[in-house]
């Protein structure tokens, strides 16, 4: 039997799902600080790194809006370790939603910025949240109407669990069980002020 695959970050002191139990119980839960998020990003770039070891065809997109600015911080990482420069881009996927319609009539739309062909492309997909599973399928259907690329793989900061659709990451920082009162927020100096990843209740 393989052994079980390695959290990129250093485990939190409780196990998550009793982490869950305590933000339930007492109120917002840090579950990774600043330093953390940091050492997530780099590992995860030298996870990808180390698949691809060359940086040919290889295509880094970013969903917005976090989405975006890990997937630059992990691109400039992966430009570090290659010593050359690696494509990126920016998956918006407003109008592949399929709850469209409960965002009102005039959803916020900043379009996708993809200015080359991605037919036999590696893509690297980044999100900071992996949840239902149906923001990644959005992002998949998007991407297909840009060319066809050889292969995808998915990059998330936090699986949170509670998929609903069969989709998993290929590369992930911290994995968490919890339950759908329940809220992950990963907040990032560019928009926030601060890098955290915080599990908190959801507010009613």
């Amino acid at each position: 039997m393989a052994a079980p695959k390695k959290s990129a970050t250093k485990k939190p002191k409780a196990a998550p799902s009793k982490v869950a139990k305590k933000a339930a119980a007492e109120g917002p839960t840090v579950l990774m600080d600043c330093d953390q998020v940091a050492d997530a990003i780099h590992l995860l770039a030298e996870r990808i790194h180390a698949e691809f070891p060359s940086p040919r065809g290889l295509v880094v997109l970013g969903i917005r809006t976090r989405g975006v600015i890990l997937a630059e911080r992990i691109r400039a990482r992966l430009e570090e370790l290659y010593g050359e420069s690696v494509a990126s881009g920016v998956i918006d996927i407003t109008f592949y939603r399929d709850d469209l319609s409960r965002h009102g009539p005039n959803p916020m739309v900043r379009g996708s910025e993809i200015p080359f062909d991605i037919t036999d492309a590696t893509i690297v997909l980044v999100d900071d949240v992996l949840y239902t599973g149906r923001t990644i399928r959005a992002a998949m259907d998007e991407i297909t109407d840009f060319g066809r690329p050889a292969l995808v793989r998915l990059a998330t900061l936090v699986d949170r669990g509670l998929r609903e659709y069969p989709i998993q990451p290929d590369y992930v920082s911290l994995s968490i069980k919890t339950t759908p009162s329940q809220v992950v927020h990963v907040l990032l100096d560019e928009v926030d002020d601060r890098d955290e990843v915080v599990l908190d209740t959801r507010k009613r």
